[in-house]
């Protein structure tokens, strides 16, 4: 049955954010184009006028969806789990400390405008467009798992049925995201984190106090939990996947790269990574509430032996709560906050996912004489059709979560590595790219997937044959290959072309051969020069160099044009 005041409360909710949402776009319209940036990226990067206080909102909003409150509250409740064993909280944050310290001010100061960018302009679009798709699958996969945890959590709590209401959040996220671009997304953050705040607090102290609830602290072993010392190789895998897998993300970066300054986008990530430490604690004492509650003394019915809540249903640990333990008022307001956390992150990975694929993809590869106002429109559509497909995903697929967990593992062991690259490394290039790419992807599948019924090809040390599940570090095992065969092969390819091995049409990537210019101007290639040579040397010039019949043109380095004029072997172009 419907519960009629909670569908208002949810309506006034969706006006109050809608309301933000066409204001921040009526707002961006009015805004001249910043200097130095086309309409799009304008569009893209909110001008590149994201202050302290907005950018704090706005980035700390996006970590702190539906998925981060519900699976906090449900990892304290699971007694396989409980507080030792509840990770993201402090993985996330530590992956936006690690954002800040070591990537927001070097990818500000170049001023990309996605964080494929530098992938692009180093190894080419093709390995960009490769490159695209676990990150453009992440942020699929994480809107449609948030989106999901929305509808069974509104389904609880006021009986809504789940299309209608995952349907609905999502069209009142796509019409302002649409319309405004990330202005309208970081705007509407600030409404949304406020309400998570005060919807959560709000609802703790009521829940606390309700006679079917014992001291959390008199029941703490059973919401602390434990670790067995067996299980610390697979606990640090999981804590850098989500500490260094949580930097190569478009949400992250767009909201860095937004920022006015290098060093504000610093700052925005240190105050962000405090603000979602912040943002947990409510959802970790809903989740000791619920550890500590006799369910049997509330309405709901539906127990095991030991008064535990049905497995099937653990992951509604906080819904329950709000519904069972909180006056009805308080629990709608407390769904406003569980409505706000996810809206609040399926619009940033929507809007990120599409601008990566207006601003990478097709303007680069499909449809380069696009005009600003065809690329801004091509955006437009990929949100809607980015949101369609995560909202669909979010009805019919049960294994969601699943989904993400394969895919964040899949940017932890693949895109990190090539970020770190590509940013540090300045002999790495195309080749040492694809192989990283494919040996990355060969290391994590082999492993196995029990979430998926993969079998494990390659048993690690301390596999265990009972579960068939890895005791290893199996992710962190993937991506140091993929670093590794990367780095070794970018490496050899470079130490072949300084040996005059690569050149011309043995050098298929173009990494260490520049386009050659034409007649009438311009290149012959629309591939773009690299200004940078592979060893780190500024690139001042072109020159002739002969092998054996064959006349090849080269970047030359400062020191190859004093040794060219001096030995006049080769002709300066």
């Amino acid at each position: 049955m419907v519960n009629i005041p909670g569908v208002i409360g949810i309506i006034v909710f969706y006006i109050i954010i809608l309301a933000v949402g066409i204001w921040a776009a009526r707002k961006s319209k009015k805004t001249p184009t910043t200097a130095g940036l086309t309409d799009s990226e304008d569009v893209m990067l909110a001008g590149r006028d994201i202050g302290l206080f907005i950018g704090v909102f706005t980035m700390t909003a996006t970590w702190v969806g539906g998925g981060y409150i519900n699976g906090t509250a449900e990892a304290i409740y699971d007694p396989a789990q409980g507080l030792l064993l509840c990770q993201a909280p402090l993985g996330y944050a530590l992956s936006l400390v690690v954002g800040g310290l070591f990537f927001a001010n070097k990818m500000r100061s170049f001023g990309y405008v996605t964080m494929l960018d530098p992938l692009q302009k180093k190894y080419g679009e093709v390995m960009c467009g490769l490159l695209f798709i676990p990150a453009l699958l992440g942020e699929i996969f994480w809107s449609a798992a948030t989106l999901s945890a929305l509808g069974a959590t509104i389904a609880v709590v006021i009986g809504l049925d789940n299309t209608t209401s995952v349907i609905t959040s999502t069209c009142i996220a796509l019409i302002y995201t649409i319309f405004g671009g990330l202005y309208s997304v970081a705007y509407t953050d600030v409404v949304q984190l406020f309400c998570i705040f005060v919807g959560l607090w709000l609802s703790v102290p009521f829940a606390m106090t309700n006679p079917a609830v014992h001291s959390i602290h008199i029941n703490s072993s059973r919401w602390i939990g434990s670790m067995r010392v067996s299980d610390a190789a697979v606990y640090l895998d999981n804590m850098l996947m989500l500490t260094l897998g949580g930097v190569p993300w478009q949400v992250y970066f767009q909201r860095v790269l937004s920022a006015r300054t290098a060093r504000g986008a610093q700052v925005i990530s240190f105050l962000a990574s405090f603000g979602c430490l912040v943002m947990a604690i409510p959802a970790m004492l809903m989740g000791a509430i619920a550890a500590s509650t006799d369910w049997t003394k509330t309405a709901y019915n539906r127990t095991t032996v030991d008064n535990m809540l049905a497995p099937a249903e653990m992951k509604l640990v906080l819904p329950l709560v709000l519904q069972y333990l909180c006056p009805p008022a308080v629990s709608f307001i407390g769904l406003g906050a569980i409505s706000a956390a996810v809206m609040s992150s399926a619009d940033s990975s929507v809007f990120s996912a599409a601008s990566m694929f207006a601003h990478n993809v097709v303007q680069p590869t499909c449809w380069r004489r696009a005009s600003e106002r065809q690329i801004i429109w091509v955006m437009r559509l990929s949100i809607f059709v980015v949101g369609a497909l995560a909202c669909a995903m979010g009805i019919l697929v049960k294994s969601i979560y699943g989904l993400w967990s394969l895919c964040s593992d899949l940017v932890y062991v693949i895109l990190f590595p090539q970020l770190v690259s590509v940013l540090f490394l300045p002999f790495s290039n195309t080749y040492g790219s694809l192989v990283g790419f494919g040996v990355g992807l060969v290391l994590r599948l082999t492993a196995g997937e029990p979430i998926f019924h993969m079998p494990a090809l390659i048993k690690y040390p301390y596999y265990d044959a009972l579960t068939d599940t890895q005791r290893a570090p199996i992710k962190t095992i993937s991506m140091l290959g993929s670093f590794a065969a990367s780095t070794l092969v970018s490496l050899g390819m470079y130490l072949v072309w300084r040996a005059g091995y690569l050149s011309g049409r043995r050098d298929i990537f173009r990494c260490f051969t520049p386009p050659v210019e034409n007649k009438v101007g311009g290149s012959t290639d629309d591939y773009p020069p690299k200004p940078i040579l592979q060893n780190g040397e500024e690139a001042v010039g072109l020159k002739m160099v002969t092998y054996g019949e064959e006349i090849e043109l080269v970047l030359e380095s400062k020191a190859d044009l004093v040794e060219s004029r001096e030995s006049k072997k080769a002709i300066q172009v």
